[in-house]
């Protein structure tokens, strides 16, 4: 009887601790992508008694973080990820005090967008859904998050190396003594000559959490450019009341990012802003490493004497939209760049003849979409403001390719530079593909989810000519014909949706540029364009540098000519290929659908009244 007893208690024992929820250490050492954290942790003698016996937060970077991170890896880097206070993810402020000596805070961004908030300390991402809470043993509360970099902390050089190191400094205290503090090669000497000489350190000591953007001395050559730094220029390098990181954030050309300091963050960057004092073509070819440097080299590649270089060189009011480093790895650009009448066009297609700002672009691009003429003839980029939050991003299309502007407002004194991320006029996407990811072609491409339509404009075998109708089209014949249009998305329809389109689209063993079909189809001869639907009979002019179709009596503007794709070309256009017949028939086809609908509506009501009685 007594061996039941014990045998009950202990079963009643594992029961309760297998409900028993885990500690904090114990979700540490459950979890294996956390495992380099906790050895750090274990290392250190006051994160470990802290963990078993205090209140507290930590913020655990993963394996792979670690495996990224190259900075100083000594036991006391751990107490940068904890905090003595147990904080949930809800209850994060702008700032939280970390263990490290002089405990400097660790800065809290939330990004939010239509869909979910992103929240980062310092420049880590937290992992919302790993974060876990739990009491430990010493019934104190403690909150684990878990994020996707390591916290690096401003630290001193080493020992010996200061006699009295400053530990949480301000950004003046580390602009004062930056000598001191381990930020690599760089030296802020220039800068903080000038801040001093202007009486400006105010600005650097200012109390809450800001944004300071400090130049390096390299971008003090040549040694005038610190003659046009003065008091306004200064205050132009900090973003008050606001922590901007890099992760959360798109910012400035920076040599050295997210330097935490007790009153913000610092960005140590390779110019001065709002100081202009040299052209387009000298920002290019400034530095042998800098951000263009490969442009700067195709651009060379065609010779000191090629026609882009002598623009850019002379023009006086001109606009730059010149590719990053990074874009010009891509292969198929690799591909064009040996081609030297190609590249010359690709060039050209990055160089607006006039001065446009990112604000400029912005304000054009409220009512309409904003179009600026390229020095390549008859070839315009197109703009789009994307709205994240409080965040814009500016995209810019040319010759099919969409871009983002990483880097918007360079200026120089002949115009400005906007920095973007791929190479404008060497596609990447199918037809498929740009119909589903351009922002202006959003209606056509879910009218072609009917029947599958869309599923063939992935094809590489073939060559597509598809004249696409934009959304403002659309909505224009919404306006007109609001039943038929409606009937369009109704699933019952889809075939007579699936013809129209067919009407839009030539698939053959070529495709057809808008210069293309001027020579085969003008304004007296048309020219006819086999579909799947009936044969497409179009004639083309040219008006005021703008292109036109005319089909079934009716001229059409070419909103966007000759987008080229990968398997294809795309040409937007101002109003949908539709007959009267196609109106009649949907209107009609939505009349037997509603007329079908109250049948069916008649005989459930009858069907209730008879079983009533």
């Amino acid at each position: 009887m007594g061996g039941l007893f014990v045998l009950l208690l202990l079963m009643c024992r594992g029961l309760a601790a297998a409900d028993r929820k885990l500690t904090v250490a114990e979700k540490l050492r459950e979890d294996a992508d956390l495992s380099q954290f906790l050895a750090l942790l274990e290392r250190n003698v006051v994160a470990n008694t802290s963990l078993h016996y205090r209140q507290m937060t930590l913020f655990a970077p993963t394996n792979e973080a670690f495996q990224r991170y190259s900075g100083d890896m000594d036991d006391s880097l751990v107490l940068y990820h904890i905090s003595n206070l147990a904080t949930t993810l809800t209850n994060l402020d702008y700032a939280i005090s970390s263990e490290l000596d002089g405990n400097p805070p660790l800065w809290v961004t939330r990004r939010r967008d239509t869909m979910h908030d992103d929240i980062y300390v310092n420049n880590a991402k937290v992992y919302v859904t790993r974060s876990y809470q739990a009491f430990n043993k010493n019934n104190k509360r403690q909150v684990l998050h878990v994020i996707d970099q390591v916290l690096q902390p401003l630290q001193p050089l080493g020992p010996g190396s200061i006699s009295s190191p400053v530990y949480n400094p301000t950004a003046d205290q580390f602009l004062e003594q930056s000598d001191v503090f381990n930020i690599g090669q760089h030296r802020l000497r220039s800068f903080r000559q000038k801040v001093n000489q202007l009486q400006k350190s105010k600005v650097f000591k200012a109390e809450g959490k800001h944004t300071f953007f400090i130049p390096v001395d390299e971008g003090f050559k040549p040694t005038t450019r610190s003659d046009l730094i003065d008091e306004k220029v200064i205050d132009g390098h900090v973003i008050p009341q606001h922590v901007l990181f890099t992760h959360a954030r798109e910012l400035t050309t920076i040599v050295r990012a997210n330097i935490p300091v007790k009153n913000g963050v610092v960005h140590l960057i390779q110019r001065p802003l709002m100081v202009v004092d040299t052209t387009v073509i000298d920002f290019l070819k400034e530095k042998e490493d800098g951000p263009l440097c490969k442009f700067y080299e195709v651009i060379m590649d065609l010779g000191a004497n090629n026609q882009f270089l002598n623009e850019l060189t002379l023009a006086k009011d001109i606009t730059l939209f010149a590719p990053s480093n990074e874009a010009w790895a891509d292969h198929s650009v690799q591909n064009i760049i040996r081609n030297s009448q190609k590249l010359k066009e690709i060039l050209s297609l990055h160089l607006v003849r006039e001065r446009l700002p990112m604000d400029a672009i912005i304000h054009n691009n409220m009512n309409q979409i904003y179009q600026a003429p390229t020095a390549l003839a008859r070839k315009y980029l197109y703009f789009n403001v994307l709205t994240h939050g409080q965040n814009q991003t500016l995209t810019v299309e040319g010759g099919g390719v969409n871009a983002s502007v990483t880097q918007p407002n360079i200026a120089a004194t002949n115009g400005f530079v906007h920095i973007i991320d791929r190479v404008l006029g060497v596609p990447y996407t199918t037809v498929f593909e740009k119909l589903k990811t351009d922002p202006m072609l959003n209606i056509t491409y879910n009218l072609g989810k009917r029947q599958m339509f869309n599923q063939q404009l992935n094809d590489m075998e073939n060559r597509y000519t598809y004249f696409v109708p934009r959304d403002h089209a659309w909505l224009k014949f919404q306006l007109r014909h609001p039943s038929a249009y409606g009937s369009l998305f109704k699933e019952d329809f889809g075939y007579f949706t699936k013809q129209i389109l067919e009407r839009h689209l030539i698939r053959a063993g070529r495709s057809y540029t808008v210069s293309d079909l001027k020579l085969l189809a003008n304004e007296t001869h048309p020219f006819v364009l086999p579909t799947s639907r009936d044969p497409l009979r179009l004639r083309v002019k040219e008006s005021d540098k703008n292109y036109y179709v005319e089909w079934n009596g009716h001229w059409i503007h070419v909103f966007r000519p000759d987008v080229e794709c990968t398997n294809g070309i795309i040409h937007v256009i101002d109003e949908p290929f539709i007959l009267e017949s196609d109106i009649r028939v949907t209107g009609t086809a939505a009349n037997i659908h509603n007329l079908h609908t109250l049948f069916l509506i008649f005989l459930s009501f009858c069907f209730v009244r008879l079983l009533e009685y």
